[in-house]
């Protein structure tokens, strides 16, 4: 038996596989479709304090490759995630349902905070991934992710209203990811998400308009995937902050190169859409590559590029 348990950040989780926000609706949407026991977490669509009815339509298109999407994060608020969503999923998945990595976002830093501070750490909360970075919401978000100073003031400010682990989800169109990293680190993030989708854009030359409802879009899939593997190897390179690695995880391979590079556990995004197996046929696929080549914890692979 090959242990496949790791720790991100305070999080303990069974395997280092879980879902990437947005793919995975609040938990319980996939319940009788996947197999839960190959997932380490799942992490929630974003919720901020208010409900939030997210960008106009159309909001995703097909590329090659991946997928364009613009969702602009829509939510019912962190109230009605607490009141429903979250005994849905306990009913649903059972007592034995992997934690929630519940992402937020805020328009304001006090916003982060407060919407923080009402996620207690009880089950199935297990920790808070912050985005900070995305590149479709006009209102917040995306500036947050984009000065050092600023990320730096808002993750200090959720750190002081809650005891959860902190996962700060990070952006990779910057020139450099290391002083970003380290704002993260030095307010007291526990753990780091990389990557955000890459900012894009779609255009129907027939028409001579743009395919999205909000013009530009976010970039996910198998294309992303080189990319994300680079980021994630210089992330590491300058921190010692366990890393959740996403960006066109679709077998084990990709998570392989992950873990390579530096990452402590994986998500699963993008590929959730064409095939809901993918996290558990990945978790095997880890399992059986640790064997093959000896090594009896996954823990052993990470960083572990020659």
């Amino acid at each position: 038996m090959i242990d496949l348990s790791v720790n991100l950040g305070g999080l303990a989780m069974r395997t280092p596989v879980t879902t990437a926000s947005g793919t995975f609706g609040y938990g319980a949407e996939y319940a009788g479709v996947v197999d839960y026991s190959k997932l380490g977490a799942v992490t929630a669509k974003g919720i901020r304090l208010e409900s939030w009815p997210g960008n106009p339509m159309p909001r995703h298109v097909e590329v090659p490759g991946g997928l364009v999407n613009a969702i602009g994060l829509q939510g019912p608020g962190v109230e009605v995630f607490l009141s429903h969503y979250v005994p849905e999923y306990v009913e649903k998945v059972g007592r034995d349902a992997p934690p929630i990595i519940v992402n937020i976002w805020g328009g304001s830093v006090e916003e982060y905070a407060e919407v923080a501070a009402r996620l207690e750490p009880r089950f199935p909360i297990g920790a808070i991934e912050m985005n900070v970075s995305c590149p479709n919401v006009k209102a917040g978000g995306h500036t947050f992710g984009q000065d050092p100073k600023v990320l730096a003031e808002v993750v200090g400010a959720v750190r002081a209203a809650t005891k959860l682990p902190l996962i700060v989800k990070l952006a990779p169109n910057v020139p450099s990811i290391a002083p970003y990293v380290k704002a993260c680190e030095d307010s007291g993030a526990d753990a780091l998400a990389l990557i955000n989708t890459i900012p894009a854009m779609v255009i129907d030359i027939e028409t001579r308009r743009p395919v999205l409802g909000n013009r530009t879009g976010g970039l996910s899939g198998r294309c992303v995937h080189p990319a994300a593997v680079k980021v994630v190897y210089d992330a590491h390179k300058v921190s010692r902050l366990p890393i959740l690695a996403m960006g066109g995880v679709y077998e084990a391979k990709d998570a392989i190169e992950f873990f390579l590079a530096g990452a402590t556990a994986v998500a699963v995004g993008t590929a959730l859409f064409t095939d809901p197996d993918v996290p558990a046929k990945v978790c095997d696929g880890i399992a059986e590559y640790c064997e093959r080549h000896g090594f009896k914890a996954l823990r052993e692979l990470v960083g572990a590029l020659e």
